[in-house]
């Protein structure tokens, strides 16, 4: 039979060993954890990512405006635009063949840290064939995602909703396969002045701000061509 003084001991010692392992679980933990997941920035652009691609398009060739929207998925007036402007743009003046729309990311890392991964996520679906679907997704998730630490599984969720391949699109996450083209579309905003999102190119200028382009004013801008072109 032990001793008090031994019983003491071994308790003594159970304790310590409870507690190393404790803190070698934490400290698996601590090392095991990965930081949120993104899509770098600094990545090499190649002659595709600048020539090749110009961007996600709606409407016709022959339409006789063409607006090239500069934008942020997680920028609060890009949703709103999103949202709220652009149905009415795309049923009365898309599909009606009056307007070509084309849609360029503009990420600001310094303030959305998702907004990049969020890009990619969209770009991913476009090699599916659903990249308005998951566009417009994104945007209505906006709350969601934007409050999240690592936003991969919410997008991800976003993809499966949508009826994508997984194991196409984890692929695509995985190897950041539209990086270049990200990167690609936010120097040429750059180069162009855009000051914030969401800014549209029109006819050579820049309209800045969620109430600069609306249905009226686009239309206003179609009749003005139409008396032009009636001359």
């Amino acid at each position: 039979m032990a001793a008090p003084h031994d019983r003491g001991l071994s308790g003594f010692y159970l304790a310590i060993g409870t507690v190393a392992l404790a803190g070698a679980g934490l400290l698996g933990y601590l090392v095991l954890r990965r930081p949120p997941a993104s899509i770098p920035a600094n990545v090499v652009v190649t002659a595709a990512d600048t020539a090749g691609f110009r961007g996600y398009v709606l409407g016709a060739d022959s339409a006789p405006l063409e607006v090239t929207e500069y934008a942020d998925y997680q920028c609060p007036a890009c949703q709103q635009f999103a949202l709220v402007q652009m149905p009415s743009i795309e049923e009365r003046l898309i599909r009606t063949g009056r307007v070509r729309w084309r849609y360029r990311d503009f990420p600001l890392d310094q303030i959305h840290r998702h907004a990049r991964l969020a890009a990619h996520a969209a770009a991913c679906a476009a090699d599916q064939g659903r990249y308005w679907e998951m566009h417009r997704r994104i945007y209505l998730g906006q709350p969601e995602w934007s409050a999240e630490r690592d936003a991969t599984g919410r997008f991800r969720s976003y993809a499966r909703e949508l009826g994508l391949d997984p194991a196409a699109y984890d692929a695509c996450m995985r190897a950041a396969t539209h990086a270049g083209r990200i990167e690609a579309s936010k120097r040429e905003g750059e180069r162009l002045g855009v000051p914030s999102t969401p800014t549209f190119l029109i006819g050579g200028r820049l309209y800045s701000g969620t109430g600069t382009v609306t249905y009226d004013i686009l239309k206003g801008m179609l009749d003005s061509l139409a008396r032009v072109g009636a001359r």
